[in-house]
């Protein structure tokens, strides 16, 4: 996640994702958003989906978990560990020359406050808001020797902030033993709705991350999370705790995530961060924790990392295409008509377009109202229902037309992400 601020220090911004807080936060909660096998005799294999190269590491002889009993005064590190686990200072030595920070640069226009045209002492201007610089502060993860990295895409694509600055106007990974080396990073791609994106810089002889089998976790496992939380003064900080839960869906606005919880400790600046295993090997990608207060509730320890198996293929996907491939769009825009709306307007509830492509075969100010049978009364749950085809199926639309109740047959669009 990121805090974030202008240079001028007037502006704090909130993306949230990777340590979201009810809002895709630099500083988290889980609010704005809104995994068990047993371990083979060696240690698990990596995951060949994510990983060309590893690290060279040094080689452990697993003999499995101990059965029976845990043993009289035995810490919780060494009950959430296997035999073969690395120290967790092993761990962290391992991992270190794999994790990095990441700064992003975004240009924020306040929107004009209605003084454009003003007349004072016979002068007459024109005052345009001044653009404003705001940095963001986000953590990365190595993939390969000659300079892919990966992250969250809330570091690098604000959507979920009330700013809504979109892409990055400039992104800078800071790595080194004393994070004193810093890159320019090209944007390779990014998926808001898995929250993951890719990163180039022009380096080569880097130490790649060793990836793991997030498949394999168990509840109650040691895992340890590296980051830079609240910005690159705590770069580095390395946190530990255990696999609280596997396959927690955490709902962020119009869509579900199914991720890792963790009660290692997760906070703004750590998002696109190493959750590794007790081998050092990254078995996800951290990303969002439930803010400090949630309702009336404190609450503390809940964190969220998306699973390296999980990502695997969208990571490959913007690699080889620069988005995701095949995702459904119907081709508009449009926003939810709520009840209140309906009465006072006297139409339907449901899906009200503002605009549309021509081959959609919609108009502005048709009103969906149901897909494929079945009845809609939200952008939310339009979306869920068109995100069970793929682009190129056919989807079968009724809409209210004004007053006229009509059925459209809709090819469904690839979607492609603004360049």
């Amino acid at each position: 996640m990121l805090n974030q601020n202008n240079h001028n220090g007037n502006i704090f911004m909130k993306v949230s994702a990777a340590l979201a807080a009810m809002t895709l936060v630099s500083g988290a909660s889980i609010g704005m958003y809104k995994l068990a096998s047993e371990r083979s005799e060696a240690a698990p294999a990596q995951n060949p989906a994510v990983v060309t190269e590893t690290a060279e590491t040094a080689e452990t002889e697993s003999s499995g978990s101990t059965a029976g009993a845990p043993a009289v005064n035995m810490s919780w590190v060494e009950m959430a560990s296997s035999a073969d686990a690395l120290t967790i200072p092993e761990i962290a030595a391992k991992a270190m020359p794999s994790a990095v920070g990441i700064s992003s640069t975004f240009t924020y226009t306040p929107q004009n406050t209605g003084y454009g045209n003003f007349a004072f002492g016979g002068m007459r201007g024109n005052a345009q808001p001044a653009s404003q610089e705001v940095q963001a502060a986000g953590s990365g993860i190595v993939m390969t020797s000659d300079g892919y990295i990966i992250t969250n895409a809330h570091v690098i694509y604000d959507t979920e902030s009330e700013y809504q600055m979109g892409k990055a106007t400039s992104v800078t990974v800071i790595m080194g033993e004393n994070h004193d080396e810093e890159y320019e990073a090209e944007i390779v791609g990014y998926d808001i709705q898995t929250d993951l994106a890719v990163l180039k810089i022009d380096a080569e002889g880097l130490t790649p991350a060793e990836f793991g089998n997030s498949d394999d976790l168990q509840v109650g496992e040691l895992v340890v999370a590296i980051g830079n939380p609240l910005g690159f003064e705590l770069y580095g900080t390395t946190t530990c705790g255990i696999v609280s839960a596997k396959n927690r869906e955490v709902q962020l606005e119009d869509r579900t995530m199914t991720l890792i919880q963790t009660d290692a400790a997760i906070n703004a600046g750590n998002s696109g961060g190493m959750l590794l295993n007790a081998y050092g090997q990254v078995i996800g990608i951290n990303s969002m924790k439930m803010s400090a207060s949630y309702g009336e509730a404190s609450v503390e320890g809940l964190g969220f990392a998306i699973p390296i198996n999980d990502a695997a293929e969208i990571i490959r996907s913007l690699i080889e295409n620069g988005y995701v491939t095949g995702r459904p769009q119907l081709g508009i825009t449009g926003a939810t008509v709520s009840e209140e709306q309906a009465a006072f307007y006297q139409m339907p509830q449901g899906v009200y377009v503002y605009s549309a492509t021509e081959s959609s075969g919609l108009q502005e100010g048709d009103v969906i109202t149901a897909i494929d049978g079945v009845e809609i009364t939200t952008m939310d749950e339009l979306n869920a229902q068109k995100n069970l085809h793929k682009a190129g199926e056919t989807v079968t639309l009724r809409i209210n037309r004004g007053g006229e109740i009509k059925t459209v047959q809709v090819t469904l669009q690839e979607s492609v992400p603004e360049a």
